[in-house]
């Protein structure tokens, strides 16, 4: 799988309604860190098929940001069943990824 990209008009179907897991990365073209751990999510997209990663710029995207309160990025949000579950903010490892989603 590779990573979806997501807007106010897909959220609900590509999130929300997901029948896998999904981890909602919320960034921005000029962020450093987020382009960091961009690798890291592509690398994890392909080959973790038992969720979804999708990235929402918040720069086009500013509602959705707003609606989950996302202040700083890059910004990790973990949903399962349509409800937030897990939460990071900041550049952490592809470990620390991977226990995002299984918390």
């Amino acid at each position: 799988m590779t990573i979806v990209e997501v807007n106010k008009d897909n959220f609900e179907d590509e999130v929300l309604k997901s029948d896998i897991p999904v981890l909602a990365d919320f960034n921005a073209e000029w962020c450093g860190p987020c382009r960091s751990m961009k690798p890291m999510l592509e690398e994890m997209a392909k080959t973790n098929p038992g969720y979804k990663i999708v990235s929402i710029d918040i720069d086009a995207e500013d509602e959705l940001a707003e609606d989950y309160d996302v202040s700083s990025i890059p910004c990790l949000v973990a949903f399962r069943d349509g409800e937030e579950v897990n939460r990071s903010v900041g550049l952490i490892s592809r470990d620390a990824i991977a226990e995002l989603m299984e918390g």
